[in-house]
C-alpha cells in the first residue's frame, strides 16, 4: 500500500545548505522507490496554519518510507535542512484503492457510547 512522507516547513530563510539538500535529496529516496508528489508548488490554505512550503514524497509502502528516513544517505543530508528550516514531518500509510469510508464511519458509530 502506498505511503507518504509529508512535510510542512516554516521559519526558514534561504541558505546554500538548503539548496544543497534539495539537490541531493532525490538520490536518497530513489533506491526506495520514492518520488516527489508535491515540491515547490503553490498551495491554497482552507483551514488552519499551513504557511510555508509543503512537500510530499510517495513510496511503494510504509517499509520503504521508513527505510528511506532511517537510511545513512538521508540522515547525512538531513541537517542541511534542519539547521535552517523548522518542520513538521510525518510518514503515513495510504488507504487501499477499495477503501470504503462508510465502513470507517460505521465502526466509529458502533464504538461511541450510547446516549
Amino acid at each position: 500500500m502506498t505511503a507518504y512522507a509529508i512535510a510542512k516547513l516554516y521559519n526558514g530563510t534561504p541558505h546554500a545548505e538548503v539548496v544543497e539538500y534539495i539537490e541531493r535529496i532525490p538520490a536518497t529516496f530513489e533506491p526506495y522507490g520514492g518520488r516527489f508528489l508535491v515540491h515547490g508548488t503553490t498551495h491554497e490554505v482552507k483551514e488552519g496554519d499551513w504557511s510555508g512550503p509543503v512537500v510530499m514524497i510517495g513510496f511503494p509502502g510504509i517499509a520503504e518510507a521508513r527505510a528511506w528516513w532511517d537510511s545513512p544517505a538521508y540522515q547525512e543530508i538531513s541537517p542541511l535542512r534542519s539547521r535552517h528550516l523548522d518542520g513538521d514531518i510525518i510518514l503515513v500509510e495510504g488507504v487501499p484503492a477499495d477503501y470504503d469510508p462508510a465502513a470507517t464511519a460505521k465502526a466509529m458509530l458502533e464504538a461511541m457510547p450510547a446516549d
